[in-house]
Formats: C-alpha cells, structure tokens, sequence
C-alpha cells in the first residue's frame, strides 16, 4: 500500500505489538498509511518491529497494567492526537479451573478487562478532540463457545460488553467501538499446537468451514477495515474471524 491507503493521515496504538497478531495488524494498519504507535513492555522487540514495518512505526514502551506507565505514555502519544485504539493484548492461564486462584483472576483480569477499559477512557478523549474514532477490541470466539478455560473466557466476555456499551455510550461523539473475535490463529505463541498431523489440527480440518487456522494476517485485515471510514456506520459489533468454527460449533 502507498500513503494514499484507507488510514493515511491516522495515528493509531496497537497494544502487545512486538509480534504474533499485534504486530501483523500493526504492519497491516502502518500500510493503510497510519501512523501506528507500538506498544508493549520489551523494548527491544519493539524496536525490531518497528524496524520490520517501516518508518510508520514508532515503538512505545509500557505496561498498560500500570497507571502511572498509560498516563506517561498518553501524555506523548497526546502531543499527536490519535484516532484509532486496537486492544489486543490478552494474557491467558491455560490452568484447570479449580487451579486458578483469587490473585491470578485478578491479574488476568486486569490486563485483558481493565487495562482495556482504561485506554479506552484516555484514547476517547483524543479522540474527540480530533474528529475520528476507531476502538477496536481484540476479543475470542472463546467467550462465545465456551468450553473449559474459564477465567480467560470470562475475561473475553466481558471484554465483548464493554465493546457494546462504550459503543452505546461513545457513539454521539463520533467514535466506534467494535471487536474483533478470532478463531484459532497460528501466532508465535500457538505454534506448538499447530503442527500438521496434531489433535488440534485435525480438529480444525473438521470443525471450521475452511478447515484449517487463520494466519495472523487474515485477522489483520477486519482490523484494518474496522479502523477504516468505510466501516463508519458499524459499532457495537463483534466480528468473527474464526473459518467459519462458530457456525460449526
């Protein structure tokens, strides 16, 4: 894509986009033309991916779980303004249920709930004030089959309210607010469970209309849509990008 891409112009922040799925929507959204702040908590790695995506990228390091870390970070990134939000950081605790204590939901919570929630508060300021809003949650079709991995799903579905609501609530001032529901995406992070031949594989070639998982870069593309003006009457909405799994399920 050239400059002239459906987000020249925009500054966006992509949360967790060092790599795996962050950093594909983030290359994807740098190559609509936006500006696209990287956030996540190595420097280093952001550093890289910035280097990979281009002159666009700019790496921002912070941990959105810290007060203090998201207001020092909102104070640079208010200086430019900003127009699109991605929320895709999500942690996960693969543990059993009974496994799972008090403190660990917290701090799973924490991250894929309230941190969202709380860089929604400051990226809708910012955006008011520049004329264009572009939330997008990064969420799971987990919340919506919900089979085991409780605390992670129930993070999700929370998640997947918070979209609707703030849809509700932020959409006199211009802002959308959607999510993007992935399936089964093959990450950095995934990729153990991915090989050819394994359970999971041949679970997939089975329960999704297309038969295989997603690349990172089939996800990117709804993203980049959704931060786009030809999505400027769509809110409150959660897109599934799962192969058609759901339907299956």
């Amino acid at each position: 894509m050239t400059s002239e891409g459906s987000l020249a112009g925009r500054i966006a922040l992509v949360t967790g986009a060092a790599r795996g799925l962050g950093f594909e929507i983030a290359k994807r959204l740098a190559a609509e033309g936006a500006s696209v702040w990287l956030n996540g908590r190595d420097e280093a790695a952001l550093r890289e991916a910035a280097g990979k995506i281009g002159a666009r990228a700019v790496p921002l390091a912070f941990d959105i779980t810290d007060d203090a870390a998201c207001e020092a970070a909102f104070g640079k990134i208010a200086a430019g303004g900003l127009d699109i939000l991605v929320n895709n950081v999500g942690q996960r605790d693969r543990r059993g249920f009974e496994d799972i204590g008090r403190e660990d939901m917290k701090r799973l919570l924490d991250a894929n709930l309230v941190a969202p929630f709380d860089l929604a508060r400051r990226a809708a300021r910012l955006m008011r004030e520049g004329g264009y809003g572009r939330i997008i949650n990064i969420t799971s079709i987990a919340s919506h089959i919900a089979r085991g991995d409780a605390a992670y799903t129930a993070s999700k579905a929370a998640l997947d309210g918070v979209t609707r609501s703030l849809a509700a609530e932020l959409g006199a001032d211009g802002i959308t607010v959607n999510a993007v529901a992935p399936g089964f995406v093959l990450t950095e992070a995934n990729e153990q469970w991915f090989t050819e031949g394994s359970e999971i594989s041949d679970h997939l070639q089975r329960r999704t209309s297309l038969g295989r998982w997603a690349q990172p870069h089939e996800i990117a593309g709804p993203v980049a849509f959704l931060a786009s003006e030809a999505a400027s009457y769509i809110t409150g909405h959660t897109l599934f990008v799962d192969g058609g799994y759901v339907t299956h399920f």
